[in-house]
């Protein structure tokens, strides 16, 4: 009987950035490139990390996309875990661009956000007016062949965004493909766990979206961009008084 060796892959952490308040009290808008977490968002960080110190995992490497609320999430998750690896800045995996809704009908604006990302999305949508699918996927993906060729790591962890997490979480569904899933759903502060060998198409995909604080997601039934868009109703009736 011939000897079966076992593949070898790495473990990559593929995590959301924790929650955050994207329109103030009065209802004005807060500039995302800037918003820190809230509340919400600091306790879902520490949440993943305590997860990740429960099973005694340890990072290489960590990498951010360098907007604050990616940052502040990998830091809150090494605290939790006694770690203090340098984070990574890579602003190729800083979310998806919208565009100036202004220039929107209102009629494109609601599409815009409730209809970006269904099913299948075709790479010519444009995400509320700005950056296409195809875009997004022409520079999030070399990313990951990068990161791929340095061999000296063997667990990672990643803090991104949610448009970002489904273009990497589609590529891996399809083995190294070109896709974009967009129904995949990614709550804030979720963990998805990846592993990948020495071939581009080997993956294998452990976890998706597990949330510490509420690992079978029983609160919530509606998307991230239904809830921005409701946000941004009230945002636009407070801006009309």
């Amino acid at each position: 009987m011939s000897h079966y060796e076992l593949p070898k892959r790495r473990r990559i952490f593929l995590m959301r950035h924790g929650d955050v308040t994207y329109f103030d009290d009065s209802g004005r808008a807060i500039d995302p490139e800037s918003v820190p977490l809230n509340e919400r968002g600091r306790e879902e960080a520490s949440a993943a990390g305590r997860e990740f110190a429960a099973q005694g995992v340890h990072f290489d490497r960590v990498i951010a996309s360098g907007m604050p609320r990616t940052i502040e999430t990998a830091r809150r998750v090494l605290e939790e875990t006694g770690q203090s690896p340098e984070v990574e800045i890579w602003p190729e995996w800083q979310e998806i661009r919208g565009g100036h809704l202004r220039d929107l009908s209102t009629g494109d604006i609601e599409r815009a956000f409730l209809s970006v990302f269904d099913g299948v999305v075709p790479e010519d949508v444009r995400f509320l007016g700005g950056e296409t699918i195809g875009q997004l996927l022409d520079r999030v993906l070399p990313g990951v062949a990068r990161l791929r060729a340095d061999a000296t790591w063997d667990t990672v962890l990643l803090v991104l965004h949610g448009g970002v997490n489904r273009a990497l979480l589609s590529h891996a569904i399809t083995a190294g493909g070109r896709a974009f899933f967009g129904h995949l759903s990614q709550a804030t502060g979720c963990i998805n766990a990846l592993d990948v060998g020495d071939k581009p198409g080997d993956w294998v995909i452990h976890a998706v979206n597990h949330s510490p604080p509420s690992p079978l997601h029983t609160g919530v039934r509606n998307t991230t961009m239904e809830l921005l868009y409701a946000q941004f109703l009230r945002y636009k009736a407070h801006d009309m008084k």
